[in-house]
């Protein structure tokens, strides 16, 4: 009976082991994979912002020109700033001016002269007077305002684009079926 009891004990014990080991090798898989997950994302976290994640110096040269920067920063804020006020979403109105004014800046930087004139100088000169009465416009919630003051920064907008020998570019006040403010049509009937 000790050696019925004793063999019993002995499969058991055996059996117990083998539960164990079965029972380990999805965890020990598992904290394996975690450290191997861990160190992939760690390595590329490194290499990312490692010396060989630097831009060539082509890359770092490159400078958006007047008309990208035009098209994809200063254009969509003009349709969106019109959109706003339409609206009457007078604070996201007040978000996408400040935000237009931020790209007219950055704008001026990035382009400091064109045609041997002062860029910054002349995009002040155009846009001051409007972006005031815009802004005067947003804080009063005028509707009436806003769009005598849009139409007044439009105009300004083509007559840069006149003087620089660029008149080919209207911009308009959006209408509520356009998908833009630009106007393509008035170019094609000269």
């Amino acid at each position: 009976m000790d050696d019925r009891k004793s063999i019993t004990a002995g499969v058991m014990a055996t059996e117990t082991k083998n539960i164990r080991r079965r029972l380990m090798v999805p965890a020990v898989i598992a904290v394996t994979a975690a450290a191997i997950l861990t160190i992939g994302i760690a390595t590329s976290r490194s290499m990312a912002a490692g010396p060989e994640a630097a831009p060539s110096s082509q890359a770092s040269q490159y400078l958006p020109s007047i008309s990208d920067l035009m098209i994809a920063t200063i254009q969509p804020r003009h349709e969106r700033l019109w959109r706003a006020g339409q609206d009457e979403n007078w604070e996201f109105a007040a978000y996408e001016l400040g935000n237009l004014h931020g790209a007219f800046e950055r704008l001026g930087r990035a382009h400091p002269t064109t045609h041997d004139i002062s860029f910054p100088d002349m995009i002040g000169s155009v846009t001051a007077q409007p972006f005031k009465e815009l802004n005067s416009a947003v804080q009063s919630k005028d509707g009436a305002a806003f769009a005598k003051a849009y139409a007044g920064l439009t105009a300004a907008c083509n007559s840069c684009h006149q003087a620089l020998n660029h008149g080919a570019i209207d911009i308009r006040v959006p209408s509520p079926t356009s998908g833009s403010d630009l106007n393509t049509a008035r170019a094609s009937q000269k």
